[in-house]
């Protein structure tokens, strides 16, 4: 093994597969014991943040009408679920970071220098996800689904129902977001190459527009909001990856880049 092969060695290429599952199990309990933290910092205002949550279809609902609870522990379960997921969602920074503290043994030294960049980028992406889920998406949708209410039927949703309606938009349009530093990942792995990925821009775009009219209501509109966003961000993903494409990508690019020049 030469001095270089030796520099670039993983970190945990000996440790034994106990001590992987002792450290995983390690960061785990962190990781809980963050949300939990974060739950009960954000119990007491558990009503109040159901109400934010509850905000854009309350908005919507015809005068007079307001949500139900059909079940009778509803009324107190589903606040204390919006301040566990509350812990949850506020602790993704916290998650993410010891994510990649645990696979950061296995990658080699020049790789490691991407933790940091990728981390913040995955924390903003998430949150930029969330947020256009909730000003953007929550308001178009609720608004059809309230124009598509037959005449003579009253729109009253439950609030069990309604909070795993949002939460799985928050999820989807969260991870959708992250679509950058998926290709980022890929490319830099060696999985695939910018070339590649662009060259099948066509097939992810009908993927992006399959996923949108999966994940929203049977609309135009809902469907473009998801699926314009995810084109978008692969985009940037193929953009920004040239900056951490393997050395021998960035040479072929630059040897098919003269040669065009040549001809």
């Amino acid at each position: 093994m030469s001095q270089n092969d030796a520099a670039e060695r993983p970190d945990d290429e000996d440790r034994p597969l106990l001590s992987h599952l002792l450290e995983l199990r390690s960061r785990l309990m962190r990781a809980a014991g963050v949300v939990l933290v974060i739950f009960l910092a954000l119990y007491p205002f558990r009503d109040r943040l159901y109400a934010e949550l509850a905000g854009p279809l309350m908005a919507v609902l015809p005068e007079g009408a307001s949500m139900i609870a059909t079940q009778v522990a509803t009324p107190f379960l589903i606040p204390l679920k919006v301040a566990l997921v509350g812990g949850f969602f506020l602790s993704i920074p916290y998650l993410l970071y010891q994510l990649w503290a645990f696979v950061a043994p296995g990658l080699y030294r020049h790789e490691k220098q991407l933790i940091w960049p990728l981390l913040i980028s995955s924390i903003v992406l998430f949150y930029l996800g969330m947020a256009f889920a909730y000003f953007v998406v929550f308001p178009l949708i609720f608004q059809f689904f309230a124009a598509a209410t037959p005449e003579g039927v009253a729109m009253m949703t439950d609030i069990g129902e309604y909070l795993s309606f949002i939460m799985t938009l928050f999820f989807a349009f969260g991870a959708a977001f992250e679509v950058p530093i998926a290709t980022i990942l890929l490319v830099r792995t060696g999985a695939t190459t910018r070339q590649s990925l662009a060259a099948k821009r066509p097939y992810v775009i009908v993927a992006a527009f399959t996923v949108g009219m999966l994940l929203t209501p049977p609309d135009v509109i809902s469907q473009v909001l998801l699926a314009v966003p995810v084109w978008l961000l692969f985009e940037l993903g193929i953009f920004f990856s040239r900056w951490f494409a393997p050395q021998a990508d960035k040479d072929d690019a630059t040897d098919s880049a003269g040669a065009a020049d040549d001809e």
